[in-house]
């Protein structure tokens, strides 16, 4: 198959040109493909049509796609997919998760072990002006930070904390339930890429509590200066979305987050969660 990648605005985001996503794949497509996943962190593919079998089976082409946690989110017929709406059904209820509020800057995962880092969204309804979605790239980040700070953060690993990240969408469960079902976990702050050698950031501000061996006052105040310092608009893509659009990203060095919207604007995404493979993707926790 002829692909054609283009860099978007100079930045970090490919499109992938002329690519339709339910067709086959020949091997050296799928290696290219995820090789400039592994490399850039963000792959777009715009004007795209799919059933959810076809959704699951090109997630699957790049690892394996996962079945989803939240079952009261999930596809009625594929486990693995996620809806992500503010949208209800004919009796009232949500039919997916995380409604129309702003989600701040995070990674997906990053409380558990061993996160799954691929992830794949599918615009299948997108309101008219918005809400954008933003990408920080935190090879990027590491790069331009001071060699000072970076020698401060090397062999350092941040605290990773599940309870904090569901206190700010979830309060009917206290920190303390959440905390006995899915305890702190611990990763370096800083890794490195296995094939290219490049070292990146590895932080996630709606989750880290704070860094291992530091007080918990200078900790949460150096999380806080790279954080800031990550989100610096050098290093953000900002994708306007169009109906039809999938795109696909690495966990494994990039933040994320979306502006809110009007609750009554439709709007309709599917999402996959990919296990990479660690013999070309930054594995947090491998």
């Amino acid at each position: 198959m002829t692909i054609e990648l283009r860099q978007i605005d100079g930045q970090f985001a490919f499109e992938a040109i002329g690519i339709p996503i339910w067709s086959q794949f020949d091997d050296e497509t799928i290696r290219t493909l995820d090789r400039t996943l592994s490399r850039h962190g963000i792959l777009i593919f715009r004007r795209q049509s799919l059933s959810e079998k076809e959704l699951v089976n090109f997630s699957n082409l790049f690892g394996n796609a996962e079945k989803i946690v939240r079952a009261d989110w999930a596809s009625a017929d594929y486990e693995e997919i996620t809806h992500i709406s503010n949208m209800r059904n004919a009796a009232g209820d949500p039919i997916g998760g995380l409604g129309s509020g702003e989600l701040e800057w995070h990674t997906d995962q990053s409380y558990m072990t061993s996160p799954a880092t691929g992830a794949i969204l599918y615009g299948v309804e997108v309101p008219l002006g918005g809400p954008d979605t933003m990408w920080a790239n935190l090879a990027l980040a590491y790069d331009a930070l001071p060699g000072i700070l970076q020698k401060s953060i090397s062999g350092r690993r941040g605290i990773f904390s599940y309870a904090k990240r569901v206190s700010s969408y979830d309060q009917e469960i206290t920190p303390e339930e959440v905390r006995r079902k899915t305890p702190d976990v611990y990763h370096p702050l800083v890794n490195t890429h296995p094939e290219t050698g490049q070292k990146t950031l590895y932080l996630d501000p709606a989750t880290t509590v704070g860094i291992e061996g530091m007080p918990e006052d200078e900790g949460i105040s150096l999380l806080q200066e790279l954080a800031t310092h990550a989100a610096s608009p050098a290093f953000v893509y900002r994708h306007v979305w169009q109906p039809g659009d999938i795109i696909m990203w690495d966990n494994g060095f990039l933040l994320h987050r979306r502006d809110a919207f009007a609750a009554n604007q439709n709007r309709l995404l599917k999402r996959t969660t990919i296990r990479l493979s660690k013999k070309l993707h930054i594995l947090p926790g491998s």
